[in-house]
């Protein structure tokens, strides 16, 4: 009897342990769940870029842009209107745009794989794209691409820009964005939303590259604005159409 005793005693503490292991481990892995979430969501520092490709000209825009300008009061989402120039010569010209942010969209459908762009087009920090019509499919994708805190540091003082980090992918640059922040409300005269009068937010006026990041501390200098009232932002991105690493504003 008393062996069988001592029997039960050590299948009970040999229960108790794995029990005890498990639900240790259940903890460990709830505390790194919680933690992996927080380092994931964007803050103030650290803001989702959401990129509107877009045109006066195109009537299948003004959705896209609504729920793009719905967003642009969160301080955690940098939103960025850059209208583009393709639909220039189809009945209206757009007041904004600007060979450039063309280039600039059709640096991301090269590194997407196509071979065309199109309007609208909503690219979340450089990694997907969706036409952006619907509100639930951009709240999707923000959350799906949120980069979280991590990332180079990007500091501002006075004129200079510093960007640090330990190293950087081959082709990193750095790139100032200037963007009013008011809305504009523009009427379109002709062409697919001629007679309609549009909003406008944070659309770009200005995209200068500052220079490549190789990594470690490196610091830019930042040019006069062209036009008075614009907000700056600085992009640090993986190569041209490449994944967003950092963003602030400025």
């Amino acid at each position: 009897m008393p062996r069988l005793l001592h029997v039960q005693a050590g299948v009970y503490r040999s229960m108790i342990m794995v029990l005890q292991s498990t639900a240790f481990a259940i903890l460990m892995v709830a505390g790194l769940a919680v933690s992996a979430q927080s380092a994931r969501a964007a803050d103030i520092a650290h803001p989702t870029v959401v990129e509107l490709f877009q045109s006066q000209g195109c009537s299948s825009c003004p959705p896209a842009n609504a729920n793009v300008m719905a967003i642009a009061d969160d301080p955690t989402v940098l939103t960025l209107s850059w209208q583009v120039t393709y639909w220039d010569n189809l009945g209206w010209k757009d007041t904004f745009d600007n060979p450039a942010f063309t280039k600039r969209q059709y640096e991301y459908a090269d590194a997407f794989h196509r071979q065309q762009v199109f309007t609208p087009e909503v690219v979340v920090n450089g990694r997907s794209d969706i036409v952006g019509s619907r509100r639930d499919e951009l709240d999707a994708l923000v959350h799906q691409d949120d980069r979280g805190t991590g990332g180079p540091s990007v500091t501002v003082a006075g004129d200079r820009v510093t960007v640090s980090g330990p190293g950087s992918a081959p082709g990193t640059i750095v790139l100032l964005v200037r963007y009013n922040p008011n809305i504009l409300q523009v009427p379109i005269r002709r062409g697919e939303n001629g007679g309609q009068t549009l909003p406008h937010r944070n659309v770009v006026r200005q995209l200068v590259s500052l220079g490549d990041w190789k990594g470690q501390t490196q610091t830019y200098a930042l040019p006069a604005a062209g036009e008075p009232g614009l907000k700056a932002a600085i992009l640090v991105q993986a190569g041209r159409g490449g994944p967003i690493i950092a963003a602030a504003r400025v």
